[in-house]
């Protein structure tokens, strides 16, 4: 992870640089793909109160960037406040890949079961047998429409010698169609 750490209208120490990035190094213990982290301290002076400003980003890989900011009378409080914060939102997003599993996959362990079992799915209705598509390699479109005549079927897929994908089929008339 690349850490930037900036002092605006204030010089940052070695103390305060060290627990930054002491604080960027606990966040990796969420194992998420932190591409960079970025803070940056700033003095704020109002009213005759001093405090700090800090601005916290980071950017994660496939989603977007996390700003957190917060103010506070004590630099170190507010660095903390910052990180809580941070550790909740990367705990969530780390709980959500890690519990839920994906659609996709609920729907292929689903069909695998339901292939597996081999009696009919309902009275009536034939059983689904999984079969593995055969590949060919690529065909001259002559060399398909010999195959199309030769065949029963309707239509007949195939790559062509650009390796695209074409479609032959019988049309009404009597004559073939290439698409």
């Amino acid at each position: 992870m690349n850490t930037s750490i900036v002092g605006k209208q204030f010089e940052l120490t070695d103390s305060i640089k060290n627990y930054v990035e002491q604080a960027f190094e606990n966040l990796e213990k969420y194992s998420l793909d932190i591409i960079s982290g970025r803070c940056v301290i700033s003095a704020d002076e109002k009213q005759g109160k001093k405090g700090f400003v800090v601005d916290f980003s980071l950017n994660l890989a496939k989603k977007d960037t996390i700003v957190i900011r917060h103010k506070d009378k004590d630099l170190y409080a507010a660095i903390d406040a910052i990180v809580e914060r941070a550790s909740k939102v990367l705990r969530r997003h780390h709980d959500k890949l890690t519990t839920h599993k994906n659609k996709d996959d609920k729907k292929q362990n689903a069909l695998d079961d339901i292939l597996e079992t081999n009696a009919p799915l309902i009275d009536g209705v034939d059983e689904i047998v999984p079969t593995e598509l055969e590949l060919y390699k690529p065909l001259e479109i002559d060399e398909a429409v010999r195959i199309l005549k030769e065949s029963k079927d309707q239509f007949l897929v195939f790559n062509d010698m650009e390796a695209k994908m074409r479609i032959l089929y019988k049309r009404k008339d009597g004559k073939l169609g290439l698409f």
